[in-house]
């Protein structure tokens, strides 16, 4: 609710004082996901439908939530609280947790550290409930349940700060907490008391055993709160991307300034990324118009690069289009995708027309003319199954190691695009093929072998799919071919065999 009010002021559309929530759309109709503090005396709440909301306080006024925006915003108010500790984490979706260990005396003591914490937060118009505790825990729960300003100092005092706050302090799901409330234990410390004999603890652990997630486990999130198991915590970390831009002192309209202005900045990006040891893989170039627009081109590279001739050239197939109205008054590049990438030196003795067009290049311009998704390659895939034996993938993209498959047998080189049917003439059932007709010709079969059995993906397939047997045979003419027998007499899975052809050998 603050980051909104941050963003509509000054605005001419911002809603008069009074009771306020923030409404996301769901199947049953409008939810609340935010609350003022006037629309919260009134009785409205976070996840209460807007319908039940208005017939307590019928002069509620709605705004869209948004909760991509909350997210982006937390994750900067993240790596900003990282002025009182080395690092922080998110409690999505509106908490923080930062590790204070041998910090508070830097600022004169715990206290002093929450009164500098306040302070800030008051500053940038934030509403703060912070707390001091030996594991994230336990300074979640005070935070959410306990005094606007708590501070535990030591692990032996946690029961004690803790024992009467309600079990939603143990940061568990809402379900979880209706069944304790049911079985009579409405705050820690209930839980907490049963651990000291008769089997208490023991029958909680068999009722919520099949609870995977510690959200759902009252058991698991006690422990984590006393610091008896370890607490997995993901640190937001910081990633500086490269960015250049130039401002300029006159709007240009022509395309041969424009080329000139994005030279100077690819040759910037490239040494930025030189600095960190890094190559773009995606560059994104924003051209901000004199009349306001933002006309944005993108590009997404093959490998990691911080050529800037490469970078200019890729550019300039995709800058014919602008429209430059007015004129364009700044530029900006970013690299919003890097890898790392060392520094190469080449064949000194090589000349410069010798080394060629690597690969690399070829196929981001191959990309640029033809379309991002227009360039791929063939790969081996994990399928015994011929027709389901490769995949297609991005052209420098590493194969997997599951795609690598024995060649047991020879495959043809060139295998039909659906396997064509065919008549065979057999001398018994489960024999070589003697003759067979393909697109109106006989031929006679001069050599054969095999058969090569495969048997179907039964994860895929339905029960009643068939075996193959494949043969390579050659008629009297020399031509060889891929044929395979579908299903076996008698297998229950139909009625007698199809022949198919599905290759070709050179």
């Amino acid at each position: 609710m603050d980051r909104w009010r941050l963003a509509m002021a000054g605005r001419e559309d911002t809603p008069a004082a009074g009771p306020l929530v923030l409404i996301a759309d769901t199947a049953h109709g409008p939810r609340i996901e935010a609350v003022d503090s006037v629309a919260a005396a009134a009785g409205a709440c976070k996840g209460m439908m807007l319908a039940d909301a208005r017939t307590l306080c019928p002069g509620i006024t709605t705004a869209p939530a948004d909760p991509a925006g909350d997210l982006a915003f937390l994750e900067q108010l993240a790596l900003w609280a990282q002025r009182w500790g080395p690092w922080s984490a998110l409690d999505a979706p509106e908490g923080l947790l930062v590790d204070v260990t041998a910090v508070p005396h830097l600022f004169g003591g715990e206290e002093a550290l929450l009164a500098d914490i306040h302070a800030a937060f008051a500053r940038r118009g934030l509403t703060l409930r912070a707390a001091i505790a030996p594991t994230a825990g336990a300074a979640w729960a005070l935070a959410h349940y306990g005094p606007e300003r708590a501070i535990v100092e030591q692990r032996e005092g946690i029961m004690r700060a803790l024992a009467e706050l309600p079990v939603a302090a143990l940061r568990l799901d809402q379900d979880v907490v209706t069944v304790l409330r049911r079985l009579g234990l409405k705050r820690v410390g209930d839980i907490a008391g049963i651990e000291g004999g008769g089997g208490g603890r023991d029958a909680i652990q068999r009722r919520f055993r099949n609870r995977r997630s510690p959200a759902a486990n009252p058991l698991v999130r006690l422990d984590q709160l006393l610091g008896r198991v370890p607490e997995p915590l993901l640190p937001v970390i910081p990633q500086l991307l490269p960015l250049v831009q130039r401002p300029l002192l006159e709007p240009i309209r022509h395309r041969q300034l424009l080329d000139r202005v994005v030279a100077d900045l690819a040759r910037d990006m490239a040494r930025e990324l030189e600095e960190q040891g890094q190559g773009a893989r995606r560059l994104e170039l924003g051209l901000w118009r004199v009349d306001g627009e933002v006309v944005v081109r993108r590009l997404e590279l093959a490998a990691a690069t911080r050529d800037p001739a490469h970078i200019l050239r890729l550019f300039a197939a995709r800058l014919d289009d602008v429209d430059a109205g007015f004129g364009i008054e700044m530029l900006r590049l970013r690299a919003s995708w890097i890898e790392p990438l060392a520094l190469d030196q080449g064949d000194i003795e090589a000349r410069p027309e010798s080394r060629g067009t690597s690969l690399a290049a070829c196929i981001d311009r191959l990309s640029v003319r033809l379309g991002a998704k227009a360039v791929s390659r063939p790969v081996p895939y994990a399928s015994h199954l011929p027709e389901r034996a490769q995949r297609w993938q991005p052209p420098l993209d590493p194969e997997q190691s599951s795609q690598r498959l024995l060649e047991f047998h020879s495959r043809p080189q060139k295998l039909l695009d659906k396997p064509e049917k065919i008549a065979v003439l057999y001398a018994t059932p489960d024999g070589y093929p003697q003759r067979f007709r393909w697109r109106g010709e006989v031929h006679d079969v001069a050599r054969v072998e095999g058969p090569e059995r495969i048997a179907p993906e039964w994860w895929r397939e339905r029960g009643t799919a068939r075996l193959r047997d494949y043969y390579r045979i050659e008629d009297g003419q020399g031509r060889r071919y891929w044929i395979y027998r579908q299903g076996l007499i008698g297998d229950g899975r139909g009625g007698a065999p199809d022949w198919y052809l599905q290759g070709l050998y050179a």
